[in-house]
């Protein structure tokens, strides 16, 4: 099977992208972790004006198959989150690089983001 994997973004090998626009972050999961976790029941995200820590747990991810934490690509502060993934968790599954997005992030430092996967990497990393 193959996966959608976009040229635009960096990855975690825990399957969450992170994309750098107009000096905002955003981050959410990956096609690859929305097929392997089913169908998107529950996400749990921070509030505006959270700090959240590269590598550390800044919400969850339940599906009808598994519960999981949701890792933060870079270190910031949440400037957004996608209030609609509360009434409809499955824009996750139908979208996850769109409509599926997470959060918007102020980055402590933008250049963190060169430490995540490029999308080649990512793409050898779940074949």
């Amino acid at each position: 099977m193959s996966f959608e994997i976009p040229e635009d973004r960096r990855y975690l090998e825990t399957h969450e992208w992170a994309h750098h626009e107009d000096g905002t972050v955003r981050v959410g999961i990956t096609d690859f972790a929305q097929d392997e976790l089913g169908d998107v029941v529950f996400v749990e995200l921070p509030e505006v004006g959270d700090e959240v820590t590269a590598d550390e747990a800044f919400g969850v991810i339940e599906s009808i198959k598994a519960v999981s934490d949701l890792y933060a690509p870079i270190s910031g502060t949440v400037t957004g989150r996608n209030e609609e993934l509360f009434d409809r968790p499955e824009l996750v599954n139908e979208d996850p690089f769109g409509d599926g997005w997470m959060l918007g992030l102020d980055p402590d430092d933008p250049d963190d983001l060169d430490d995540l996967m490029d999308p080649d990497e990512y793409g050898d990393q779940i074949e």
